[in-house]
């Protein structure tokens, strides 16, 4: 009977320990195949996220997404002029592109582009809850999520990756404060800056490279081999062997994607360009003001404009009043 027990404990010790392993090996893998195989950059705001956690707006005003997007495109956003509090109102965000081009995915193969944007809101203001939004913005907005840049920063919102051919303007329903309410938000002018990326980025958070960038030569001399092999994606990468004056073999490794533009015998110069530009996208960032207006001054401003008109008609009449007055003298 002891034996029996003995024997079910070790086995049932085994299975745990197997069961435990499998957990411990799935969480390392989890945790280390981003940096032993980084994914695709493909207008993902969350990277800037990752990378900068307190704000993605550098103390230059550029925001962090141009250090992975290099390319500069045009990114537009309108806003209200000045709203009121409590109220919800939408802000559209532009990225325009050419819907006909594609970019190369992780696998070297032709995609179309995703969208991305970073909207930073002013204090206060924020995504206005379901309740609040019209079934009219409801399907200006779509299936558009919303995510806060942290915790504490709900006035700064990402959104992304997006099909590019369907979301080329993001809107975004955004509810104003109630400085009666929040005693910390005042009436007046606020800033508000957008950036906007299409299509992926050209180095990873981790300092790389993607496959979405030209490559050139890390040193000068001649093209000696150029051979071909099958990477992980099934696409087909390059290393290009250069043999420098001095006869040292330097070999630069060319993912696939780009394209080739050199061949065997040729002679290159340190930092030339082995391979075609394969980035069609790119970011850009706006910036604007708007006004958190009282209606309260609003009212007082409709008021002191009525008594300035009232105050004008009531001269042209005495005016006409006085102009009689002098003919009938005349006249008499």
């Amino acid at each position: 009977m002891r034996n029996t027990c003995t024997t079910r404990l070790n086995r049932a010790f085994k299975a745990i320990s197997r069961t435990l392993l499998v957990a411990i090996a799935t969480v390392t893998f989890f945790f280390t195949s981003d940096l032993a195989l980084p994914q695709a950059a493909a207008a993902y705001p969350f990277w800037a996220q990752a990378s900068y956690p307190e704000t993605p707006r550098e103390p230059t005003g550029r925001i962090v997404c141009a250090n992975c997007h290099l390319a500069a495109k045009i990114t537009d956003v309108e806003v209200p002029q000045s709203v009121l509090p409590d109220t919800v109102f939408k802000a559209v965000v532009k990225i325009p592109y050419d819907t006909s081009i594609q970019q190369v995915g992780a696998d070297g193969s032709k995609v179309g582009l995703n969208v991305g944007a970073v909207l930073m809101l002013p204090e206060g203001f924020k995504i206005a809850p379901p309740e609040r939004i019209s079934e009219e913005l409801k399907e200006e907005v779509g299936d558009v999520y919303f995510q806060p840049y942290s915790e504490e920063q709900d006035n700064i919102l990402l959104v992304g990756p997006l099909p590019g051919e369907q979301y080329q303007e993001i809107v975004f329903p955004v509810l104003s404060p109630n400085p009666a309410t929040d005693k910390n938000i005042q009436f007046g002018k606020y800033a508000v800056h957008v950036g906007g990326n299409r299509g992926r980025g050209q180095v990873y958070p981790t300092g790389e490279n993607s496959n979405n960038n030209i490559f050139v030569t890390k040193a000068a001399g001649t093209i000696t081999k150029i051979a071909q092999e099958e990477d992980d994606f099934g696409g087909v990468k390059y290393t290009v062997d250069i043999q420098t004056p001095a006869g040292e073999t330097v070999t630069t490794t060319i993912p696939a994607g780009p394209q080739l533009i050199v061949s065997e015998g040729q002679t290159v110069e340190a930092g030339e360009a082995l391979t075609n530009n394969p980035n069609v996208g790119g970011f850009g960032q706006d910036d604007t003001e708007i006004v958190l207006q009282s209606a309260g001054r609003v009212r007082w401003l409709m008021a002191f404009i009525a008594l300035v008109m009232l105050a004008q008609i009531m001269l042209v009449l005495k005016k006409k009043q006085v102009e009689k007055v002098q003919a009938a003298e005349m006249n008499f």
